[in-house]
């Protein structure tokens, strides 16, 4: 489990299709403090287990399945994503519960900014609209963000400042895709009335 608050944003070192999936190595920097091999990071929200660490990189093997859900196929030499060690017993919790399995692919229709946020507009896939609600929780690309407003197909966050300077949610763009990931107590509750009915 993790909480959605990004820890520091790694550089991507390596990725290579091999026999499977894609073997990708990630410069963790200061994140990588107290990491061991089998571990789970959540990169850019998704969550990967650590096959090999030498020094601050790390290298995660992603097959068919997670290629399928994600945009790790795209990722590209020198790319950043969003880092985030797995939660802790005791641990605060600073944004929601965050599972790092991704829901569905989000496409940025706009970036709008003035001096005190920016607003973006993600188009969301069905089964991720079906959880979400104003004020409520997402996940977008690893980061825990409330929902300022709803649309037709589409969720708008408000981004202050920092969260720009320190996530990579800062270079978004129209058009970029991102990992979404519903609320899990949406999810929870959704599973239980389904099964009621």
């Amino acid at each position: 489990m993790f909480t959605g608050i990004v820890e520091g944003k790694g550089r991507v070192l390596r990725h290579a299709k091999e026999a499977g999936g894609v073997r990708m190595v990630v410069d963790l920097g200061a994140v990588s403090e107290g990491v061991r091999v089998g571990d789970s990071i959540a990169v850019a929200g998704c969550c990967l287990t650590v096959e090999s660490l030498e020094a601050t990189h790390a290298t995660f093997f992603m097959m068919g399945e997670t290629l399928g859900l994600t945009r790790f196929a795209d990722v590209k030499v020198g790319d950043e994503l969003n880092l985030e060690r797995s939660l802790r017993l005791g641990d605060r919790l600073g944004g929601h519960l965050v599972s790092g399995h991704v829901d569905g692919l989000g496409q940025v229709r706009s970036v709008v900014a003035n001096a005190s946020e920016t607003r973006i507009s993600i188009e969301a896939p069905r089964n991720v609209m079906r959880f979400t609600i104003q004020k409520g929780s997402i996940t977008i690309d690893g980061v825990s963000l409330t929902i300022a407003a709803l649309h037709e197909q589409a969720i708008e966050v408000a981004l202050i400042p920092h969260t720009l300077a320190v996530t990579t949610l800062g270079t978004l763009r129209a058009g970029a895709v991102v990992h979404l990931e519903a609320d899990q107590v949406g999810k929870w509750l959704a599973r239980l009335t389904d099964a009621r009915q």
